[in-house]
């Protein structure tokens, strides 16, 4: 007795919906325990084609506060001094150590007395930080950004 074609994608679909609503049941746990991290900075930069700036942060990793240091250097087009505090995230941190190191952004803005600022930044461990918040000062910037982050 041949068996029906129709029947045989049925039973196939079944199953394939049977297994992707069990991978969707079963909880997300990152292979290598990564956990993302609470960032904040300030920040005070300051160019005139060659722009430069300091600030100090905080990561918040697995409930512990670690403090660090920020130093910058941007080349392109920058002309101005801004005051910025910045909010955000940083992901695929596998070691809290991992965080520190050299970091690099593409990016641009504008500030007249105030604005918003947003950055995204990426170490060579994999590290990703993004971001966001309020900035005083006058600044115009379209540039490539290197930023090195050092904990204390």
């Amino acid at each position: 007795m041949p068996q029906n074609p129709e029947r045989r994608v049925r039973v196939f679909r079944l199953i394939a919906l049977l297994a992707l609503a069990l991978g969707l049941a079963m909880p997300a746990t990152p292979s290598c325990a990564q956990a993302a991290g609470h960032v904040r900075v300030k920040i005070v930069k300051a160019g005139l084609l060659v722009g430069g700036g300091i600030g100090s942060g905080t990561l918040v990793y697995r409930g512990k506060t670690y403090p660090f240091r920020i130093t910058g250097l941007s080349f392109g087009i920058t002309a101005g001094v801004t005051v910025g505090r910045l909010d955000g995230w940083a992901s695929g941190i596998r070691e809290v150590g991992d965080f520190a190191g050299t970091y690099s952004s593409v990016g641009g803005g504008f500030a007249l007395a105030g604005g918003v600022n947003g950055v995204h930044l990426r170490n060579e461990k994999g590290i990703t930080i993004v971001l966001q918040g309020p900035k005083a000062g006058l600044e115009l910037a379209a540039n490539l950004s290197t930023i090195v982050i050092s904990l204390k």
